[in-house]
């Protein structure tokens, strides 16, 4: 008999949010508008930025997962597409996240809403003075949540994340992640960290705590190394739709081949516009939703 769960990074996807880049992005008015203000590296190209999604869901049409579409929203702007950071799906209910990056405080509220929308159980919300964002968590195991201290997620948010998930017999880890390039990078524990199986996890050691990433090898990861030449053009950044069957952003040849190399089957996407200039690659890019095993 088949086992559910959200709490899984590489299970098979059954089930995925998404936010469509035309629903994101809008117009070129919009872009141009709103590209500088939320730190894009450059002026995405919307025709481009169209192209590549509609490459990026044919990878989840062909391997039948189911794909639901959070809706166009006036309230929210471009970043709305990397639709991970706004909301947690545990099994015990989805939690609403707060935001710790300016331009995107209505996000989950609009998540919520779209939730209830399709009676989808909420375990809860981080308040204020607590910030979370969904690329700062990632399952290591279905008992344990790895969650990133970082400029976007704070201490208040993290203790407001233990608060829901502990009672529940889910033990949450910290990573207390370096300041890099600063409060305005887009700078999440699931830059450094994808996992791909049970034991299997691509990494960016260079940026990775030393006790977080001991606690990676004494757990039973093996550990695909990103090399510094693949780390801005996301190689880190990577979705498994099944153990060992990996989506990344093209572009990344040497941990391609690095993954390939452990058994996985990996597709690519081209990216530039939806995940390079905003910082966002494939995991940012699903707010996945129901695995099986």
């Amino acid at each position: 008999m088949s086992r559910i769960t959200q709490h899984s990074e590489f299970l098979k996807l059954k089930k995925v949010y998404l936010k469509s880049s035309i629903d994101a992005f809008v117009s070129e008015e919009v872009v141009a508008s709103q590209w500088n203000e939320l730190n894009y590296l450059s002026k995405p190209d919307l025709n481009g930025a169209l192209k590549e999604y509609s490459e990026f869901k044919s990878i989840f049409e062909n391997n039948g997962v189911e794909m639901q579409f959070f809706p166009s929203n006036d309230h929210v702007k471009m970043d709305s597409i990397y639709c991970r950071d706004a909301s947690i799906a545990t099994d015990f209910g989805v939690i609403i996240c707060n935001m710790g990056k300016e331009g995107r405080v209505n996000e989950p509220k609009a998540q919520l809403e779209e939730y209830q929308k399709q009676n989808i159980a909420v375990l809860g919300a981080i308040k204020s003075p607590g910030t979370l964002e969904g690329g700062d968590v990632a399952w290591l195991d279905d008992k344990t949540l790895a969650v990133g201290h970082t400029y976007r997620t704070n201490d208040e948010g993290i203790q407001q994340l233990k608060n829901l998930l502990e009672p529940n017999g889910v033990q949450v880890i910290v990573a207390d992640l370096p300041h890099y390039k600063g409060q305005e990078d887009v700078f999440h524990l699931m830059s450094i960290l994808s996992p791909v199986d049970k034991d299997l996890a691509v990494v960016f050691s260079p940026l990775m705590p030393i006790r977080f990433r001991n606690e990676l090898l004494e757990r039973g990861f093996n550990l695909i190394e990103v090399p510094e030449d693949e780390f801005d053009s996301m190689g880190c950044n990577v979705l498994a739709i099944a153990p060992r069957n990996c989506v990344m952003v093209d572009g990344n040849p040497k941990t391609k081949k690095a993954l390939e190399a452990a058994g996985c089957k990996v597709t690519t996407y081209s990216g530039k516009e939806i995940s390079v200039k905003g910082g966002g690659g494939p995991t940012c890019l699903t707010r996945p939703l129901i695995r099986i095993e």
